[in-house]
């Protein structure tokens, strides 16, 4: 007896998950060591932080969020 075996449509591949990477450096203004993710930083102790350009990564968009309501929701200060 034969087993017949279904042809399966292919699983999509899965999408590319980030995860950040916890970074550390010392602060440039009071010199403590400071913790941050993908290379943004902001000392506790004298407030510095650094140029959100110098991470390690690009910040995700607004849009990408699963909770972002859209540019047109009632509300949206960012549109008035």
């Amino acid at each position: 007896m034969d087993r017949w075996s279904p042809e399966l449509d292919p699983e999509p591949e899965p999408e590319a998950v980030v995860i950040p990477e916890i970074t550390e450096a010392e602060c440039r203004k009071c010199g403590t060591r400071v913790a941050g993710l993908d290379g943004r930083y902001a000392c506790g102790v004298c407030g510095w932080t650094n140029e959100w350009t110098e991470g390690h990564r690009p910040l995700p968009r607004a849009e990408d969020d699963p909770d972002y309501p859209g540019s047109d929701a009632p509300g949206n200060r960012l549109t008035q």
